[in-house]
């Protein structure tokens, strides 16, 4: 797994040795950035379910302002952390409960979600999202999902873009009007 493009351009991401951590697959990251290409520079940027930090740091890597990475694992954390170090970033990585992390995180250009697919976080999640209205005007959420999983519409002033599916893998793209 490389960073596709900008400052940190084809270096090699750690990727951890189990499954526990499901990285985006590059398929899909490539058509994820190609949705966001014109969107990125001087934003601000939540890798939610980080991982391995990689969706985070190509936004970094692309002219973001800032990213902020979230997950629970201790292995996650310590591989973003790894990851930002081999790119030359700096970053603030929390190992903390997603949900809890969004109660008081401030505001945010981009927000990415990609939860464990079994968990059943992306209604809780999203819901969360909408009532502490925490995505800037004009922001983008995407969620990645099983290609056969409904995700929920969420209320105003977010509103369900787009969905298209890569695979066996789901984009849902929301937007905050």
């Amino acid at each position: 797994m490389r960073v596709i493009t900008g400052s940190a351009r084809g270096r090699r991401l750690k990727t951890p040795e189990n499954y526990d951590i499901r990285p985006t697959t590059d398929n899909v990251k490539e058509a994820l950035f190609n949705i966001l290409q014109f969107d990125l520079e001087g934003r601000r940027v939540l890798d939610l379910f980080a991982g391995t930090g990689q969706l985070g740091i190509e936004c970094l890597s692309r002219g973001a302002k800032e990213a902020v990475f979230v997950d629970e694992s201790r292995e996650a954390v310590k591989i973003i952390r790894e990851n930002l170090k081999t790119c030359g970033f700096s970053a603030p990585v929390m190992q903390q409960n997603s949900l809890g992390f969004l109660e008081h995180c401030g505001k945010f250009d981009i927000i990415f979600i990609d939860p464990p697919y079994d968990a059943d976080l992306y209604g809780k999640v999203l819901n969360l999202i909408n009532s502490v209205d925490i995505l800037s005007e004009g922001g983008i959420i995407i969620c990645e999902a099983r290609k056969e999983k409904e995700l929920p519409d969420m209320t105003a002033p977010y509103s369900k873009l787009k969905e298209r599916c890569y695979g066996k893998v789901k984009l849902c793209i929301y937007v905050r009007d």
